[in-house]
């Protein structure tokens, strides 16, 4: 028996048609494995800009690489199943994480402890959003590495199982640009070297490609070769060279392609990545706008210190937010338009690498700002901020609030900012221009939220101040000088010209529709945003602080609040924001109306009283009474409106909840309906107990359709006991009727129609009231017939007995 049976376990073991597979020589493996380490590092620099000038990343990414191909080469020579691979994986992922993906959290920055294990294990869910919605750079602290190095762990597993296991290598290009892909969909805006990147990758895989194939080619254990060296050397060597010319100009196609294709994607306009279109975790129309307060400072906290600033350059300014949405009443911040507020994940570069100013050309700044009497959640900053080093009692709670737009720069921590705060900020501030060199510049091409209910009288100012202009920057210059030199300055302070405060529409259109424009920055800056806006430039306000004539340039500045200021930003392509001013001087204040002469009053003559007249006679009802005329102006929708609208929203939603129960009524209706009218006297009587299983199977009977009406009606008898005589009968009755010799008459028809409509009562009574509702709105019985149809259909239209 067990010579018999060795044969037939042994072919049972061999596929047929395959012959067994060969285990590759391990310099081969070696090749491949170089191979792909090299491609899925390309695909890993794609994660840079997100963690600025860390390395980390780098040791995080190319850690899963080396160890991915390690479990993908263990698992191909040890022919492990695709379960025990996930596994594999999942512990090396664990044991390695902790020094790769979360060495804060690991003992001795090396093994696995409680934290660092709570970080891998919800990061394999939670780190991709959580990457996404941290400002860049995002730091290495909460996980941020996990993201790098598990896809970088995942991507090797595969790219090597595929070509390790599979006869196609070309399948594992797939993991590689997956890679890629999503290097590009969690990094910045900032490309790391697409061009470079994007021909190393193309190349390196062609050639890779090209060496497999030609070693699966060559490989006598798969196929065998036409021209072998040895017998035919000339047609070996010419094939040879036809293979490395044909080599030649794929790679030549390819760099040529990569080359052509990259800056025609590169130059259309920003970069999109994910993190532009993640919901920004932060509210904030949560927080007031910081231009309402703008009087506040002015008036009540003029000669008080709110801060100082140290080692601020000349000429610079300190900004508190940016505002960029209008609605009539306040402008505010939209997380909408130039960027949204991520958390901030490595507070010391801010926006990307240390040190990014010095490289660009632009000038670099160290300042310290120490808080005296400022309160509030918007940060005082100064130009495009590198970093920030938090330090004091409070830092830690305000470096876990903290919050950085990259598009505005402007800061803001939910914890809020209070006397005795510190913090150092590292920043470079962009080079100026003159109006002659932006005049070779267009608008800047941004996304701005649109202003809601501005008043009328922006667009035709706008259209009037712009004059003819050509150039954007003339157009906005003229804007900037009409309200600087037409308007006159005055803070509503006491011994000043009146001005309101505000910025909302009623205040706009006071303000533009005077003989006199009277306001402050406030006023000015919103008055020539809007009008900027109108005429389609990306325009923003910005409050801040400008620092005092006499203290500029110095070591040591004191900024008090009556050092508070607003102004307009522009955008400009390839400059950024420029600035405009256009709030009068404070010496320009208005002009008081000359006074008007005096009058002499005459002496007052006694005159003698008028004749007395006759009351003139009205006609009835002639003179309405004031509270009428007040009723009869109010329209019928001005009476009943309000409480349509209120009805409406309560039946509305109501009506949309009952509308599948009212379709599913209807239907039986209709069914009902057709059953009793429609057809032949035999086929309606079928119809009526066909109606008698429908509401069975709706109130929860099994009806087997395989039996005859006689015993389909024993069944529903013991289910439903009220009912039995009368199912019964009609079991009879229908099979008297389809099964006779003549057609029953119409009066036959009616009255097994009027015994089904009983037995229809009785089956009900025999229920409680709620499975009585249920029934009747229970599609089970539509259902039902929607399958017996589809079985007619598929057996040719015959209807079973």
């Amino acid at each position: 028996m067990s010579v018999g049976t060795a044969p037939r376990r042994a072919a049972g073991r061999a596929r047929p048609g395959k012959a067994p597979q060969r285990q590759r020589p391990l310099l081969h493996y070696a090749i491949d494995a170089v191979v792909l380490l090299v491609l899925l590092g390309i695909c890993v620099t794609g994660f840079g800009p997100s963690f600025g000038g860390d390395v980390r990343y780098l040791v995080a990414g190319f850690g899963g690489i080396l160890l991915g191909l390690s479990i993908a080469w263990y698992g191909s020579r040890s022919r492990l199943p695709l379960l025990v691979m996930l596994a594999l994986t999942l512990v090396v992922y664990l044991l390695a994480g902790s020094p790769l993906a979360a060495p804060v959290d690991a003992w001795l920055g090396l093994f696995p402890t409680f934290d660092s294990l709570t970080t891998l294990l919800p990061g394999i869910v939670f780190s991709w959003k959580q990457m996404l919605t941290i400002a860049a750079p995002v730091g290495t602290d909460n996980g941020m590495l996990v993201v790098p190095f598990l896809a970088s762990l995942v991507t090797a597993v595969a790219a090597g199982s595929l070509a390790w296991r599979t006869r196609h290598p070309a399948w594992t290009v797939a993991p590689v640009v997956a890679l890629f892909v999503a290097g590009i969909a969690f990094g910045t805006d900032d490309a790391v070297m697409p061009l470079l990147r994007g021909v190393l990758l193309t190349v390196l895989s062609v050639v890779w490609l090209s060496y497999r194939w030609g070693q699966a080619r060559t490989d006598d254990t798969t196929a065998v070769s036409a021209n072998r060296p040895a017998t035919d050397a000339a047609a070996a060597r010419s094939g040879r060279l036809r293979r490395l010319g044909a080599g030649a100009a794929v790679l030549a196609v390819a760099s040529a392609v990569t080359v052509a294709v990259v800056p025609v994607f590169s130059s259309g306009g920003e970069r999109q990545v994910l993190r532009d279109v993640v919901v920004p975790p932060l509210e904030l129309y949560d927080y007031p706008s910081p231009l309402m307060s703008f009087r506040y400072y002015v008036q009540d906290r003029a000669e008080e210190t709110l801060f100082t600033v140290e080692g601020l350059p000349e000429g610079a300014r300190v900004r508190l937010a940016a505002l960029n949405a209008y609605n009539g009443v306040v402008y505010n911040v939209n997380p909408a338009g130039a960027g949204n507020f991520a958390p901030v994940g490595d507070a010391k570069t801010l926006g990307g690498a240390s040190g990014r100013g010095a490289q660009n050309g632009k000038s670099a700044a160290q300042l310290q700002v120490t808080i005296e009497d400022y309160r509030g959640v918007w940060v005082p900053s100064s130009g495009s901020m590198n970093g920030i080093k938090l330090t004091g009692d409070r830092q830690r709670q305000i470096g876990q609030s903290l919050f950085y737009n990259d598009g505005s720069g402007t800061l803001l921590t939910t914890s809020g900012i209070r006397p005795g705060s510190t913090y150092g900020l590292s920043v470079t501030y962009p080079d100026q221009y003159t109006d002659d060199q932006l005049a070779q510049y267009d608008f800047a091409n941004l996304s701005l939220p649109k202003p809601t209910n501005v008043p009328p009288i922006v667009g035709i100012k706008a259209n009037e101040l712009v004059g003819e202009a050509t150039t954007p920057i003339e157009q906005a210059r003229n804007i900037e000088a009409a309200l600087k030199e037409q308007g006159f300055f005055s803070n509503g302070k006491e011994n000043e010209t009146p001005s309101l405060s505000g910025h909302g529409a009623a205040r706009i259109t006071a303000l533009l529709d005077a003989e006199q424009m009277v306001g402050d920055d406030e006023q000015y800056a919103v008055a020539m945003a809007l009008m900027a806006r109108h005429l389609g430039m990306p325009a923003r306000v910005v409050m801040g602080f400008h620092p005092p004539e006499d203290e500029a340039g110095a070591d040591k500045i004191a900024i008090q609040g009556e050092d508070v200021h607003a102004w307009v930003e522009i955008a400009f392509e390839h400059v950024g924001w420029v600035p405009f001013n256009p709030t009068p001087d404070e010496d320009n204040v208005p002009i008081p109306p000359e006074p008007q002469p005096k009058s002499t009053p005459k002496p007052q003559v006694l005159q003698p009283p008028p004749p007395p007249q006759e009351p003139a006679e009205l006609p009835p009802d002639s003179a309405p009474d004031p509270l009428d005329a007040q009723e009869e102006e109010k329209t019928f929708w001005d009476i009943w409106g309000p409480l349509i609208m209120v009805i409406a929203a309560i039946i509305i939603p109501l009506f949309i909840l009952l509308l599948p129960l009212l379709l599913i009524a209807l239907l039986k209706l209709r069914r009902r309906k057709r059953r009793a009218w429609l057809g032949l006297p035999a086929q309606r009587v079928h119809g009526g107990w066909s109606e008698i299983l429908s509401l069975a199977t709706d109130l929860g009977a099994t009806v087997n359709p395989k039996a005859t009406r006689r015993e389909a009606a024993t069944n529903l008898g013991e289910s439903f006991e009220a009912s039995r005589t009368s199912t019964s009968a009609l079991a009879h009755h229908a099979d008297a009727a389809i099964f006779g010799a003549a057609e029953p008459t119409e009066e036959q028809v009616r009255r097994y129609w009027d015994h089904v409509h009983t037995s229809l009562d009785d089956m009900h009574g025999s229920v409680g009231f709620w499975k009585r509702q249920r029934a009747k709105y229970s599609p089970r019985s539509l259902f039902h017939d929607a399958r017996a149809a589809m079985t007619r259909k598929r057996s040719g239209g015959r209807k079973p007995r």
